[in-house]
């Protein structure tokens, strides 16, 4: 008898779409930058915001970023049945598990061996998406069930008060995950008045309990010059040469007036560096209420928006400053928010049109140093950095009127080149000095796309100039004159492919909306209605077949010769 594995199972579970890798196309126009960069901080400027199906941008991602991102966090739709303003949140159970499992399948390869994956759900799918979690992670790969105090008051039309959120933890690899520990402070009672460029702090008693003769001393206001000894019973907590280096220092205060006995300041920053023990229970970082009202604030309205402060502690224990960050369900782009102020690289997904009338007004404001909100006052946030938008590039392949599949005409050269390097499995770079390579996969293996039909002459000239010790795949539209038996014994160094037949069966084209919304579910097939022989319609004669209009695209790469 074979064992059986054990494992969450739903109708249509082993369906999988075959996801088109689609390249990201920037719009400087909505892209948004400080107007001065810091030294040695190019990184601050390279964040990334990404318009467009998240599973479509997750795939489009991959390549890049595989292994590359720190921490990602995601607050899904917790399929409650319920309809919001900016996104419908109800879908049949067996669907909402299949979406969520290719999502995160991708989110998996992704992660840097020492990352994590943060998730925010309630407990209408949470214990279903531990356990699926548990099979795409693997359940050695479970850190924690945070629950997290998400409403204080009391919803008196129910028995039991839903009070919590679940935050489910996972690990790439949890024996290399690499976590911070935290020193819980309280945050609320530090300000800075004098503007240190240290940060928020507040004063403790300079005097400490016990009597050490060296560290008795006096020391004098330098306001008022009234003299100062510890208390009855008590010592100064430094030496007299370490005290007056904190003097000098700027760490030594005299009241708020300047007028009272010594103090030391103690900066929240260095009080968050002594770490200790995180718990599962969170009841100290805010709430949905306070999200809704850091928006309102920025004259935003958005259903159920995260806490700033929820985020930072997420990003505290999981990151360090120039990690990379995402969240592929922004929503209203608290992430990003979060992740710029705290000196984090961040990239975020938003299909919906607050991708415009939210995320970018709100992160605008961020970098100019207008959003004082959140946790802006914590970190001292001053503005600075930016970020480059990006929306997914149509479907390669398209219908034309015969129904021929052929390369979308709204692809130029350039998109061209760099799509079907991507779905080879090349990274795009165009050379600028060897106008044959678009891109490599090694050192010596590169790739050219050409919507030309190339003749003998022209594999010719290419492979006299790879040469013996690289190697060259050929995207084209079609070769002359040789076969590619032929081809291939005289050409040992070149690969050739015909554009778009290389393709064609790759994956699913033209397919833009894999999202997780009501609105997508499937629908069933109409039956056709019985229709009688006599009424029949009589056969219609079948069209002349036309040539593909692929045949057609030659000189899509303005200014190439006759050898290219």
């Amino acid at each position: 008898m074979t064992k059986q594995k054990l494992e969450l199972t739903w109708i249509g579970k082993h369906k999988r779409a075959k996801l088109e890798a689609r390249i990201l196309l920037e719009d400087a126009e909505k892209s948004y930058h400080a107007a001065t960069r810091r030294e040695n901080a190019e990184f601050e400027f390279d964040n990334r915001l990404i318009y467009g199906d998240n599973l479509l941008a997750l795939k489009a991602l991959e390549q890049e970023f595989a292994g590359k991102v720190k921490c990602v966090f995601i607050d899904p739709p917790y399929n409650t049945g319920s309809a919001f303003t900016h996104y419908d949140d109800g879908l049949e159970h067996s669907i909402w598990l299949g979406l969520m499992r290719d999502r995160l399948e991708i989110i998996k390869r992704l992660l840097s061996d020492d990352g994590s994956l943060w998730i925010t759900i309630d407990d209408n799918e949470a214990h279903y998406l531990k356990v699926l979690c548990d099979e795409v992670f693997g359940r050695g790969n479970f850190v924690a069930n945070i629950v997290w105090n998400h409403r204080k008051s009391v919803q008196s039309d129910i028995v039991i008060s839903l009070s919590h959120n679940h935050l489910l933890v996972f690990a790439k690899s949890k024996d290399k995950l690499a976590l911070n520990r935290l020193q819980l402070v309280d945050a609320d009672k530090y300000s800075n008045p004098d503007n240190d460029p240290r940060g928020l702090w507040y004063a403790t008693p300079f005097d400490a309990p016990q009597i050490r003769p060296n560290l008795e001393y006096p020391i004098k206001n330098p306001n008022t010059g009234e003299i100062y000894y510890p208390p009855q019973g008590r010592h100064w907590r430094t030496t007299q040469d370490e005290y007056l280096k904190a003097l000098a220092d700027n760490r030594i205060v005299f009241g708020k007036t300047g007028k009272s006995k010594p103090q030391m300041k103690r900066f929240l920053s260095e009080a968050q560096s002594k770490g200790s023990s995180v718990k599962t229970w969170w009841d100290d970082v805010g709430t949905a209420t306070e999200g809704t009202k850091e928006l309102q604030k920025m004259n935003f309205d958005f259903d159920t928006p995260k806490p700033e402060r929820l985020l930072e502690k997420v990003l505290q224990i999981a990151t360090n400053p120039g990690d990379l960050v995402l969240d592929s369900f922004a929503g209203s782009g608290t992430t990003g928010a979060v992740a710029h102020k705290m000196g984090r690289r961040w990239i975020m997904v938003e299909l919906g049109e607050h991708c415009h009338t939210h995320i970018i007004p709100r992160l605008q404001k961020v970098i100019d140093g207008e959003d004082q909100g959140g946790i802006s006052k914590t970190v001292n946030w001053q503005g600075g950095g930016g970020f480059r938008y990006f929306r997914l590039a149509p479907t390669l392949i398209v219908n034309d009127k015969w129904g021929n599949q052929i390369i979308n005409l709204d692809y130029n050269p350039e998109m061209l080149a760099e799509a079907l390097a991507k779905l080879e499995g090349f990274t795009y770079m165009p050379s600028e000095s060897l106008w044959w390579q678009h891109g490599y996969s090694s050192e010596n293996d590169f790739i050219y796309v050409t919507t030309q039909s190339l003749s003998v002459e022209q594999l010719q000239v290419l492979s006299d100039e790879v040469g013996v010790s690289r190697s060259l795949l050929i995207c084209c539209s079609a070769w002359r004159g040789i076969t590619a038996e032929q081809a291939a014994e005289r050409f040992p160094n070149l690969s050739l492919k015909k554009i778009p037949k290389m393709i064609l069966k790759r994956c699913e084209w033209g397919h833009d909306d894999y999202s997780l919304n009501v609105a997508n579910l499937p629908m069933a097939e109409e039956e056709p209605e019985p229709r009688s022989f006599e009424n029949q319609p009589a056969a219609k004669t079948k069209p002349v077949k036309r040539k593909s209009a692929v045949e057609n695209q030659g000189g899509l790469f303005d200014g190439e010769d006759s050898d290219g």
